[in-house]
């Protein structure tokens, strides 16, 4: 059964500012896109009782799978599918974001939402939009979508971002509350902070788990085992961090004040990763200036600030020879 009370559509009644939108009736998404985030976000809609009208995607082989996994349909012409719908998601690559968009804003789409799902793009993407009397909007779950047919069933746990026009916002944002999501409004010129802030989280944390990989693989740890090895290490941090904040779950010998065991990290470390090990030294002395401010790092910063002009020392004398 769908439940009819968790969705929205555009009410027949006009006032100044074009469409009223109320919740109750049918609301009808159409999905531009057959990637991991359309895959994902049209089985997550369906799931909780909300009607995706179909898939297109200029790879009519894509939009008939996408169809055939969330139980819709499949639009050989985008014309048909913005007809056919009065939200559209256009869950494509950044880059195509603005093409898509040069080839519906001259349809018929008054009154509609039009939702992007980029994390770094505004809706300011959808360039002259208020003279077509649509509603922009950009979506982003703060997730990462490892697989298009599995990645739906972690939405349950994401948290959303939402920028754009309050006609769109004030149906998205309490459409997706009530399906149990967090949502944080922000503003337009904040989304390329936000989304630097969810790669260095989600991207950059991969890279720096990467390079400990390494380094065990380095002690004789064959792949899989270094995974295994670290594994309560690396989910006790994550787990400390999110019940606690950084600074309370920060331990380690640069934490304490360790310089021999940090001395003997910097002459062992790779050369390549040295670097990174360093960046984030620094970091964590901030964090452990927090937690213990009264204890004196200055040694510390002494230490790494040495190693620094030893390593420049070292490459301008390669450069020199």
């Amino acid at each position: 059964m769908r439940n009819k009370g968790s969705r929205w559509h555009q009410s027949e009644k006009h006032q100044n500012d074009g469409f009223v939108l109320k919740e109750g009736d049918d609301m009808k998404i159409g999905i531009i896109g057959s990637g991991r985030v359309g895959y994902s976000m049209g089985k997550y809609m369906q799931d909780h009782g909300i009607r995706v009208t179909g898939f297109y995607d200029r790879h009519r082989e894509r939009a008939l799978d996408a169809a055939q996994f969330t139980g819709t349909d499949s639009f050989d012409r985008i014309e048909d599918l913005v007809a056919a719908s009065d939200t559209l998601f256009l869950t494509t690559s950044d880059g195509e974001i603005a093409n898509v968009w040069d080839c519906i804003r001259h349809l018929s789409i008054q009154g509609k939402i039009i939702c992007h799902f980029s994390g770094s793009l505004s809706s300011d993407q959808f360039q002259g939009i208020e003279k077509t009397r649509a509603y922009g909007l950009s979506i982003h779950p703060m997730l990462a979508f490892s697989d298009k047919y599995t990645s739906y069933k972690q939405l349950q746990n994401a948290f959303f971002t939402l920028e754009g026009h309050a006609q769109a916002l004030a149906v998205m944002e309490p459409l997706l509350q009530k399906m149990g999501n967090p949502v944080q409004r922000i503003a337009p010129e904040q989304k390329a902070l936000y989304h630097a802030a969810a790669a260095t989280l989600s991207n950059q944390v991969v890279a720096l788990l990467a390079s400990g990989y390494e380094m065990l693989e380095a002690c004789g740890f064959d792949t899989e085992n270094a995974r295994r090895a670290s594994a309560a290490l690396v989910r006790g941090n994550v787990e400390n961090v999110i019940a606690s904040g950084c600074v309370q779950a920060l331990t380690g010998p640069i934490e304490r004040g360790d310089l021999v065991t940090v001395e003997k990290h910097l002459q062992v470390i790779p050369a390549q990763g040295k670097e990174m090990y360093m960046a984030l030294a620094r970091e964590q002395i901030r964090l452990a200036k927090k937690k213990n401010p009264h204890r004196d790092y200055t040694d510390m910063e002494c230490l790494l600030a040495d190693e620094k002009r030893r390593r420049q020392n070292n490459e301008e004398y390669g450069r020199n020879i």
